[in-house]
């Protein structure tokens, strides 16, 4: 215990202290930036936005749980997206309300393995989604020689893009190939990797059992894709929020295409409450990279995470209340793993 007390200790720490020396290091320049008018008109639309695409993520999980054969309802898939929203905005680590959502779906179900499974995948294919999106629009500018790309650096993150894509789009079509004896086999070599075995081949599971529903994937990707609009708008909405007396220090739409989806995964994955102080750095990096001041970048950032946080804290008074008072319909209650009902859902079939 105590070693897990110092560990999220330190993660507190290592968050709000690079979040202090990015807001120390850009003192100057935020100054007068908080003694600007807020713009009320683009900060409540981008929290429009972030909230309708929250909600895609929740009918997203709910996708693949289904897609398996788990008995799950649309209202459980809400009620623990929500608090798992919260966790993973609050906590250290921004997957914390991911193991959270696997624990309370694993315990009710019979296929505890699988129920964790549909977690992970949800994670990887939100992630996968972000570097399908910088491909896909990245790809079109660069086809028409947008002048935007004449950025060696926005270049770089494009071209990256593309080759995750060729690369993990290889390795799909090639397991495509595989059947269910030699997937099985190859998680046998999984497991004999040193210190991380174990969880590369249940990783290497969780992702096969996917494989075989590659429809379900495919709507779950297009579905993260609608989402990942809604997040760049939501940061483009937020920059605005502060606006600067030159309007040019503000980031284009399409230039916030393609470094939104970066600062995004580097927020994901900084091990930090929410991404704290990593996000800021990240979009203060990138504006720079754009030749635009680095504090309209962390303004953005700051203001996206108000955002964020205002959605947490008012998700988990909405999941409070879902567990309390909102009644269900019988078919509701019938899916619902968390019930009494015990009925056994079948799997959608995607192939």
């Amino acid at each position: 215990m105590k070693a897990a007390y110092w560990k999220y200790l330190f993660k507190y720490g290592l968050g709000f202290g690079v979040l202090a020396y990015v807001l120390i290091s850009n003192r100057d320049e935020l100054k007068p930036v908080f003694q600007r008018p807020i713009a009320i008109g683009p900060f409540l639309l981008a929290f429009v936005i972030a909230a309708t695409g929250l909600l895609i993520t929740f009918l997203r999980w709910h996708l693949l749980v289904r897609a398996v054969g788990l008995p799950f309802s649309v209202y459980n898939a809400i009620r623990l997206g929500l608090v798992g929203y919260y966790y993973n905005t609050f906590l250290p680590t921004s997957v914390g309300g991911d193991v959270l959502k696997a624990y309370f779906i694993a315990r009710e179900q019979g296929r505890r393995t699988v129920a964790i499974a549909t977690v992970i995948v949800d994670r990887v294919i939100g992630l996968w989604a972000l570097v399908w999106f910088v491909a896909l629009i990245g790809g079109t500018f660069w086809y028409f020689d947008d002048p935007l790309l004449a950025n060696k650096d926005l270049r770089t993150i494009v071209r990256t893009s593309l080759i995750v894509i060729a690369v993990t789009m290889g390795i799909w079509i090639v397991t495509g190939f595989l059947n269910d004896s030699a997937a099985e086999k190859l998680a046998g070599l999984f497991t004999k990797l040193p210190l991380v075995g174990k969880s590369a081949a249940e990783f290497w599971r969780a992702c096969w059992m996917y494989r075989k529903q590659s429809r379900a994937v495919l709507i779950a990707v297009l579905m993260s894709l609608v989402g990942h609009t809604g997040w760049v708008m939501v940061f483009h909405l937020a920059v605005q929020a502060f606006p600067p007396p030159n309007a040019a220090d503000i980031g284009t739409l399409p230039e916030h295409i393609i470094i939104v989806p970066v600062g995004m995964t580097v927020q994901a994955l900084f091990p930090s409450p929410g991404g704290i102080g990593g996000g800021e750095a990240a979009f203060a990096g990138l504006y720079e990279i754009l030749g635009k001041p680095r504090v309209n970048g962390l303004v953005g950032s700051m203001s996206q995470r108000v955002i964020f946080w205002s959605l947490g804290i008012l998700g988990y008074i909405v999941y409070l209340r879902m567990r309390e008072t909102v009644p269900r319909s019988k078919a509701d209650v019938a899916l619902d793993p968390l019930s009494d009902g015990k009925l056994v859902g079948e799997p959608i079939k995607y192939m």
